[in-house]
């Protein structure tokens, strides 16, 4: 595999190999093999639903996570989903592709991420998603770009928990982190994230926005960019607005964030449950019908 490096001059030497990070994670397949499988699989044109949800059904944990989300309140089918097959239909291969592609990463344990990751990934998410009609682009896309966007700077944090907590702790902002991702790695933490999924086969629309974001010239990162602002104005203490327009050229305005935030803010901690596993807040059946649990 070849990596393609990050397209600066003013680069330092990496702390360390890349491509041993990359093939860490291959590693990670012996231990969750049923995760491996289904990124391996579900983008295959003889896959199906019934196929995959035979697959998925071998890890409880990763099944029960499908079902939640398939019953959320952003697939506007809260108690309706009794079959593991139906919330694999309703949630689209790209996102149980992507649901397993967290899982296999590990960057479901809390453990191994920075402490605001999943804040800022499920609001990621929910930014991309509700934005995406605005740029043309299908929600369902977005919505695994928003998640799977930050598994980069999990992997740094995992291989240089002290450095990068030092540039956490120095760069508040993300485009400043990325500056300085690059400047100690070689690489920043969205270019890392798309050489992996490249890796692992995944299409241009998830993988050529993280390339493009610090791009301001053109639109193919815009949308990752006001996921970004989106991100940052919920979850960056002090923050200091960058406006939307410039992020877009122009294809948004600041009243076309109001009520995006406001959905983001009300929809964020179901995902966030539902990515990692947690328990809803009730013990309701509809929350987690036919009895799967995580």
């Amino acid at each position: 595999m070849t990596v393609t490096p990050f397209p600066r001059a003013d680069i330092t030497a990496p702390v360390f190999d890349i491509e041993v990070i990359l093939a860490g994670i291959d590693t990670m397949a012996v231990q969750r093999p049923v995760a491996a499988q289904i990124v391996s699989v579900a983008n295959s044109d003889d896959t199906d639903a019934r196929t995959l949800a035979r697959i998925l059904s071998s890890d409880i944990a990763l099944a029960g996570r499908v079902m939640k989300l398939a019953n959320s309140a952003y697939f506007g089918m809260r108690g309706r989903v009794t079959s593991l097959q139906f919330a694999v239909t309703v949630v689209g291969f790209t996102t149980v592709r992507t649901m397993a592609t967290v899982a296999l990463t590990s960057i479901d344990d809390e453990s191994r991420v920075p402490g605001t990751f999943w804040d800022v990934t499920t609001s990621l998410a929910l930014g991309a998603s509700t934005l995406a009609p605005r740029f043309g682009e299908r929600p369902p896309d977005a919505l695994c770009l928003g998640l799977l966007a930050q598994l980069g700077a999990a992997l740094l944090h995992h291989n240089d928990p002290e450095g990068y907590a030092e540039i956490v702790a120095a760069h508040p902002t993300f485009r400043a982190r990325r500056a300085a991702e690059s400047r100690r790695y070689g690489i920043n933490s969205l270019w890392l994230t798309a050489v992996a999924l490249e890796q692992w086969g995944f299409p241009a629309v998830l993988t050529t926005p993280l390339k493009e974001i610090d791009d301001y010239r053109t639109m193919d990162g815009a949308l990752l960019r006001a996921a970004f602002e989106v991100a940052a104005r919920l979850t960056i203490e002090d923050y200091e607005d960058v406006p939307i327009s410039r992020l877009t050229l122009g294809r948004l305005r600041e009243d076309d964030l109001v009520p995006v935030l406001d959905q983001v803010r009300a929809d964020a901690a179901e995902l966030r449950r539902a990515m990692l596993g947690h328990p809803a807040e009730s013990d309701d059946p509809e929350t987690n019908p036919g009895g799967w649990v995580s």
